[in-house]
């Protein structure tokens, strides 16, 4: 058979058929619109003419540039930080977070590590001794975690944050209350002696035991002790904290064990404790006048009597208080145990990182899988690890999804009949849609646009359109759905939606379009709403980059960004792909395989007798029984190689084979062969087997579309439509405002478990009030008081049964001056202070006379008269503004545990001030008048929601 000619040539006398003069008429005749759209189709006809003439060159310069684009994938910045995800740049809120962190610091002044144990059984009651045994059986091992970094073992006792480590002026105690001093750790454990347990520090005296706080009762110690030292400043100090027999004291969980302290309540009873009773009202540490644990703190899902009494809870929950980097560092710089490791901030930080780790994976192990309760452990660490974790693309599932996509676009593509088979086009084209999504990311990336875990995973089962033509899903979801990479995904389909829709229309061009126009008339055809779908997806994305979440914005403006780069590789690379194609069919090659010659090209072609033009003959078939000299284009409507004959070709009758009778017989389908409509003339095709016809577009046509057009099935689809939108109307109604860390956390995650309990069970947070500068405490005591009340109005503040609101620092540090007072009044009334001289009085009276004399006059600070004459207090609950500043550093330097129970946080700090001993032999003035005292500027509320 002769070789098919160039691509570029028609046989002599060929007529291309006239185009429509549609766009003249309607630019003369119809309106705007109109003409618009028939100009827009004029441009992309161009548009394709021009592709398809230089379609090799279009094809390496589009693969080059966004190949170049593409590596900017390298500069990619990954986003964690959840405050920087979820605060608006530049908004009040950014601005207050900014404010307090220059002032206060980058870091709080804790870290918290919470357990949360649970019950398997829903509803089941987790105040018996047995699930309590359980809690302390976890939170035992969590509490014995050590980890090994840079030559050293960090302990819980170590790291742990201790509130106002009192200084104590006998060197041997205070040694020994540097070692003994306890963590803060909120647990319901502290109600019982089994609380101590948790405790790691230990001390040593000659001639006892090793001293820990399960064995320690303070009174009996410091009744030991009095005879070789003078402790009374000491006895005075835990007298004020009300520390009594500490944990020895309490109660035992289970009375059996044999450490059980003789003079717990239950030692001689051997009976196990009523646990709702002893929880009821909350726990202390060793501290009953500081450390108060609320019940809303320790316990979740309460049950309570008519009364108000507790009866029953469905979880517990401990919680680890940590330092903070910068405490770390500053407790443990110039220590002889980091003088050699060149100790700094950053060191500091990753120890705690990495005992928050180890803290949550021994947690999360504690129990036994048979366990009647479970245990959810949760640090600060685990959460940046997570976000880290599922903001880096999976490199292993974006290959496995594309490779799914591959599949799909290639068997839905191929057809039997090779003329017709476009499956080499299918893969071109995914492959095509991968590169152009690369390289929006890229550009992205190049412009600073910053990734996050909301542009590149999804934690929810894959759900999103992509196409009428192309998956729905790339990935099928899982019983408990894995992350998916989001936004490359949803641009893979979208853009390989277009690739399906510009391959079927370049496949059923009108009959006699000229070969050099195929890929115009296809972007004519299908370019138009290509490019409205596109410019309206970008539109929209564009347009919700508005919203103020910078996660949110960011992932809009990749969205737009890879969607446009989908767009311009669909609409100028794309079409050069369907010209090499057009060749391919041209000269006769197998699709996918294009090496090899197609055996269409030695196919016996069945003509009718209306083709043979003047010579005519009797009604029937008839085939060529030979092979014929003839040229050959290919036929416009169904891309097949069709030979025309000249006038003397010699025809025979058709052949009584019943096999071949079935192949060439006159039923073939010429409609599906040669795309012509009915009433046009014929042309003869070769039929397909009967097991090679079924395509996806086969059952559409045959099947599918004629069940839609029965009435009955038009009914039902409008029913069910109608019933999902009312159902969806009524879903609108019920989402809720706000982004809670659930929604943040990837499903199927220990963490997410943790945060849906804590939700669940302890919604609870810290709610801090930031003064900023030149604001006048002494001045605005009345505003500040009245500010806490009114908040504690709030039924989200003081959730029932609680009665009042937890104070801020401003009231512990007015009840510290009428502690004082209240001492100083004892004293004058006893005579043991008096006008000249304070050394007979006791330590706190001692404290108030000098603060009762303070004048805050530089030129004549001390003024004896007022002490008779005014109160550190009046009778308002107002503190004299101008003893307030001076008051308030005396309060920070000598009161470390009323401080550390306030939770407040000064900036500048206020200087250090020693008080001299009472016995001194002159009086002491405050070194700090109120003329140099500096302001605080922080007030904190503590609340929960």
């Amino acid at each position: 058979m002769a070789r098919p000619p160039p691509l570029g040539e028609l046989p002599p006398g060929y007529t291309p058929p006239a185009r429509s003069a549609a766009p003249q008429i309607l630019a003369g005749s119809l309106q705007a619109p109109l003409w618009l759209r028939a100009y827009f189709q004029g441009l992309l006809f161009s548009l394709g003419c021009g592709i398809q003439r230089h379609c090799g060159k279009v094809l390496f310069l589009g693969l080059l540039a966004f190949g170049a684009l593409a590596l900017g994938l390298r500069v990619a910045i990954i986003e964690t930080d959840l405050e920087q995800l979820w605060v608006e740049a530049g908004s009040r809120v950014s601005q207050e977070l900014q404010y307090t962190k220059e002032k206060l610091g980058e870091e709080a002044a804790y870290t918290s590590q919470m357990l949360i144990q649970t019950p398997r059984q829903e509803g089941e009651n987790v105040l018996t001794p047995e699930a309590l045994g359980l809690h302390l059986q976890a939170a035992l091992t969590a509490s014995k975690v050590q980890v090994s970094l840079y030559g050293k073992s960090w302990d819980l006792n170590k790291i742990c944050y201790k509130s106002g480590v009192p200084l104590i002026e006998n060197g041997m105690i205070e040694r020994m209350i540097e070692k003994l001093f306890p963590c803060v750790i909120l647990t319901p454990l502290d109600c019982f002696w089994e609380g101590a347990k948790l405790q790691g520090g230990s001390a040593y005296l000659p001639g006892r035991p090793d001293i820990q706080w399960t064995n320690l009762d303070p009174e009996q110690l410091l009744e030991e002790l009095g005879p070789f030292a003078s402790l009374e400043g000491f006895r005075e100090l835990l007298d004020k904290a009300q520390v009594g027999q500490a944990y020895v004291g309490r109660p035992c969980l289970h009375p059996d064990d044999l450490h059980c302290p003789s003079s717990a309540p239950n030692h001689h009873s051997r009976q196990a404790p009523n646990v709702a009773q002893e929880l009821s009202g909350g726990c202390h540490g060793f501290s009953h006048k500081f450390m108060h644990w609320q019940e809303e703190l320790l316990l979740g899902g309460m049950a309570r009597d008519p009364q108000g009494q507790l009866l029953r809870a469905e979880a517990l929950q401990s919680t680890f208080l940590l330092m903070s980097p910068r405490q770390l560092y500053e407790h443990f710089r110039g220590d002889y145990q980091t003088h050699d490791i060149g100790w700094s901030e950053e060191q500091a930080g990753t120890v705690l990182q990495a005992w928050q780790r180890r803290f949550v994976q021994l947690a999360q192990e504690a129990l036994p899988g048979n366990a009647s309760q479970q245990i959810h452990a949760f640090s600060s660490t685990t959460l940046d690890d997570i976000l880290h974790a599922f903001s880096e693309v999976s490199a292993a599932r974006v290959v496995g999804g594309y490779l799914l996509m591959l599949a799909y676009a290639c068997v839905t593509m191929l057809r039997w009949d090779c003329a017709q088979s476009q499956g080499a086009v299918g893969l071109a084209g995914v492959l095509l849609v991968a590169l152009a999504v690369a390289s929006g990311l890229g550009l992205c990336a190049l412009l600073g646009i910053a990734f996050n875990a909301a542009t590149t995973q999804v934690h929810q089962d894959c759900g999103a359109a992509l196409g009428a033509d192309g998956p729905g899903c790339p990935v099928p979801p899982a019983a408990h759905p894995v992350p998916l990479q989001v936004l490359p995904f949803l641009a893979l389909g979208i853009g390989v939606d277009d690739v399906f829709l510009l391959a079927h229309a370049f496949t059923e061009a009108p009959p006699g379009t000229p070969l050099q126009e195929r890929t115009g008339e296809c972007l004519q055809r299908t370019g138009t709403s290509v490019a409205l779908t596109s410019i309206n997806n970008m539109v929209a994305f564009f347009m919700a980059a508005l919203v103020p979440i910078p996660a949110l914005r960011a992932f809009s403006l990749q969205a737009a960004v890879v969607v446009g780069c989908n767009f311009a590789a669909v609409m100028l690379v794309f079409p050069a792909v369907l010209s090499l194609d057009l060749h391919r069919r041209h000269c006769q090659r197998l699709d996918v395989l294009c090496c090899f010659s197609s055996p269409c090209s030695a196919r016996v072609i069945q003509i009718l007798p209306q083709e043979l033009g003047d010579r005519t003959v009797p009604v029937g078939i008839a085939h060529l029984t030979a092979t014929v000299q003839a040229f050959a284009h290919c036929e416009a409507s169904s891309q097949h190689v069709v030979t025309i004959l000249p006038p003397q070709a010699h025809l025979v009758p058709p052949p009584s084979d019943p096999l071949a009778s079935e192949l060439f017989s006159p039923g073939g389908s010429t409609r599906d062969l040669l795309g012509q409509e009915e009433g046009t003339r014929q042309k003869a095709a070769c039929k397909s087997l009967p097991c090679a016809r079924w395509n996806l577009a086969h059952f559409a046509r045959s099947q599918f579309a004629p069940l839609l057009l029965q009435s009955h099935t038009k009914a039902m689809v409008l029913v069910l439509f109608g019933a999902l939108l009312g159902l969806s109307l009524y879903g609108s109604t019920l989402v809720q405002d706000g982004l809670a860390l659930t929604d943040v956390v990837p499903r199927g995650t220990k963490e997410h478990a943790f945060l849906s309990a804590q939700l669940r069970y302890f919604s609870l947070y810290e709610v801090a009030l930031v003064t900023q500068g030149g604001f006048d405490y002494a001045h605005s005591q009345r505003a500040l008081f009245d500010l806490h009340q009114r908040f504690s109005s709030l039924k989200a503040v003081l959730p029932p049964p609680a009665t009042q609101a937890p104070r801020t620092w401003l009231h512990y540090y007015r009840n510290w001056l009428q502690g004082i007072q209240a001492a100083f009044d004892q004293d004058w009334a006893s005579g043991r202070i008096t006008h000249h001289s304070y050394r007979n009085g006791s330590e706190d009276g001692a404290l108030a006379y000098k603060l009762l004399i303070q004048t805050g006059d530089a030129q004549e600070p001390l003024d004896f008269s007022q002490l008779t004459t005014r109160k550190l207090v009046d009778k308002d609950g107002l503190i004299p503004p101008e003893l307030f500043y001076v008051g308030l550093t005396v309060w920070v330097s000598s009161d470390p545990l009323g401080l550390a129970a306030s939770q407040a946080n000064f900036y500048p700090p206020p200087p250090e001030w020693l008080h001299d001993n009472p016995g001194g032999p002159a009086p002491g003035v405050c070194p700090v008048p109120l003329s140099t005292a500096r302001t605080p500027e922080d007030c904190r509320l503590r609340g929960d929601h």
